[in-house]
């Protein structure tokens, strides 16, 4: 059955805090896990006002904390603002404390714009650069000893968290594919490449020890409400945030709004549409088409959710939605045609 998995920013709202971020992730990810999502994965991004999520690893702690069976991981940490002895180090000790329950997503952008990304990295030519480098070392540091070896991670050395490769182009696909790795593409917000990715990602998948074959996992938001209008009200929170962004004025995540035609310019529109591409609004009926056609389309052996939601209760009811979707379209499907997650964690 085609697992479906939560991707949570800890969306900060106007007029509230990091720390109500916070309590409204952990109270997600604890109606995910009785809704049988099989992860919950936080996002790494700086100097956005409206996301909670930048200390990636502590979230991830305070997650798996306060629940008990799902996976909880990153989607995910953008490895070239770490030395990846320290990331080896964080999720080892992640791993230690929660075994058998994190999972390790990597991307290569910053999360964050240029002067901020310089302030992280310092040096933004060479960490972009040694990506691929740095990748495979990790993996070194989580896997076993090697006689010799004189710098090990501790915690994190033969513990051999689940690794993953982020994207949104070909390039981490390709990457992915040449170290066997399973590919998570955002086509939550770069839907362009997403067919062309993942079939770079399919044709080029050479087997290794964490994966015998390839395992894609796309990104899709989710609005769904007990009506359609309504949840055509509750995107508009999120069509706000990425006007916001693209005029360079980033902030909170605000409340919806019952007419976006006076908040954007007719360009900006197109823009916004064109970038959420991969987003089903509407009733259940609705989503259940839309996501059954998207399955369709991409193959995917599982679907990562988002959905920027200002109103928690609101946002609860939409996972719970696709919750009860997800049983609908599995009950549906032929034994035969079911896809099995076995191979991967």
């Amino acid at each position: 059955m085609i697992p479906f998995s939560v991707l949570d920013l800890s969306p900060i709202n106007q007029g509230s805090d990091a720390a109500q971020a916070f309590r409204n992730s952990l109270d997600l990810a604890q109606h995910a896990e009785r809704w049988n999502y099989k992860r919950f994965w936080l996002a790494e991004h700086h100097n956005m006002p409206g996301i909670a999520s930048a200390a990636t690893a502590v979230v991830i702690g305070y997650i798996a904390g306060g629940t008990r069976t799902i996976r909880v991981g990153s989607g995910g940490v953008m490895l070239p603002n770490h030395a990846p002895l320290v990331i080896a180090e964080q999720f080892g000790t992640l791993e230690s404390l929660y075994r058998g329950r994190i999972d390790l997503g990597l991307g290569r952008a910053p999360g964050t714009d240029q002067r901020t990304a310089r302030a992280l990295r310092r040096d933004l030519a060479t960490t972009a650069e040694n990506f691929p480098h740095d990748v495979i070392e990790l993996q070194a540091l989580l896997g076993p000893l090697q006689p010799d070896q004189m710098v090990r991670a501790v915690p994190g050395a033969g513990l051999r968290v689940p690794i993953w490769l982020l994207g949104s182009s070909t390039f981490s696909a390709q990457l992915a594919a040449m170290l066997g790795l399973p590919f998570a593409f955002a086509s939550h917000f770069a839907p362009s490449e997403l067919m062309r990715a993942l079939d770079v990602y399919r044709a080029r998948f050479q087997p290794s020890e964490q994966l015998s074959e390839p395992y894609a996992m796309v990104g899709v938001n989710v609005f769904a409400a007990d009506t359609d209008a309504e949840a055509r009200r509750l995107v508009t929170s999120l069509q706000q945030q990425f006007v916001s962004l693209r005029r360079g004025t980033p902030g909170p995540l605000p409340p919806p709004l019952d007419n976006m035609d006076e908040h954007w310019s007719p360009p900006e529109r197109i823009g916004v549409e064109e970038a959420l591409a991969y987003s089903v609004v509407g009733a259940p009926d609705a989503v259940e088409s839309g996501l059954e056609a998207f399955i369709a389309e991409t193959g995917a052996n599982e679907l990562m959710l988002t959905a920027q939601i200002y109103d928690h209760t609101a946002r609860l009811r939409s996972f719970e939605i696709a919750a009860e979707i997800r049983r609908h379209i599995d009950a549906r499907q032929p034994t035969s045609l079911l896809r099995s997650d076995a191979s991967i964690a």
